[in-house]
């Protein structure tokens, strides 16, 4: 069944972190065109405009009646005071939200310990795992009122195993594989669903931020394999709030076919 035959998320209202590129505006893109409401946060407000008109469009084309409300929303979630007073910011029209997608990380630099800047550190810890606390725990108390929600969180085949160049990186993933599996065990005894989905190799601007902008050095992180693009995450993300209310994919680990871990990959085009 394709995502876009279930009625289940005509009119749901998801909020989506990190909205303004990769993995975050396909999701966008997706949702609308399901039939879905956004409410679309990020740091870059063009880009993030950019993809609300994406969106608009998308939902337009689908023909899906129903949804298709879009607000957008400056945020960086790195800023906790900020997250802790987003629900004063989202149209009155939008509040009952249904699906949170915590989508905003980033990874910085290949340094080893010993090398690695306090700044990267911090930076890395406050996006990656600090704000996406803060998002849940926001939403969490929304979803409990209301009794219902889902919680899908942007984990990494780095959350599951470690390796070399990535310390803090592997650790910020790591706690956001614990965070998610214990709010899973906290909220068993209510309708609220909790998912972590863990991609492999995705080819987006990803690598160019832990390259520093140095473009040729990211791109020879997928050379020679078929790396997953951000649409391949996205239906991912739309197929596990598609599913039906008593159905939770707590875990969905997603690796491009050439690859069996961080460091284990066969590149035939380089063969």
């Amino acid at each position: 069944m394709s995502v876009f035959s279930s009625s289940r998320l005509i009119g749901k209202t998801v909020l989506i972190t990190g909205a303004s590129g990769g993995i975050g505006q396909a999701t966008a893109l997706l949702f609308a065109k399901a039939g879905s409401n956004l409410i679309l946060l990020a740091r870059r407000e063009e880009a993030l405009q950019k993809v609300a008109e994406q969106a608009a469009a998308a939902h337009k084309a689908s023909g899906v009646v129903g949804g298709g409300k879009i607000a957008t929303i400056k945020l960086d979630v790195s800023n906790i005071g900020a997250v802790n007073n987003l629900w004063s910011q989202i149209p009155q029209d939008l509040r009952n939200v249904d699906i949170l997608v915590n989508n905003a990380g980033f990874v910085l630099g290949v340094e080893r310990v010993g090398s690695i800047s306090e700044k990267d550190i911090e930076a890395m810890f406050q996006t990656n795992v600090l704000g996406l606390i803060a998002m849940t725990q926001l939403l969490v108390k929304h979803f409990k009122e209301q009794k219902s929600g889902h919680v899908i969180n942007i984990g990494s085949v780095a959350g599951r195993e470690p390796y070399a160049g990535g310390s803090i990186y592997c650790a910020t993933k790591h706690a956001v594989r614990a965070f998610t599996g214990a709010v899973l065990r906290e909220l068993v005894d209510t309708p609220i669903r909790v998912t972590e989905i863990q991609p492999g190799m995705v080819e987006t601007d990803f690598s160019v931020t832990r390259f520093r902008g140095d473009k040729s050095a990211a791109d020879k992180v997928y050379e020679g394999l078929q790396p997953l693009v951000a649409e391949d995450i996205a239906e991912e993300i739309v197929w596990a709030a598609a599913r039906p209310p008593h159905v939770n994919l707590a875990e969905v680990y997603v690796l491009p076919v050439n690859q069996a871990s961080p460091t284990l990959n066969y590149r035939p085009g380089k063969q």
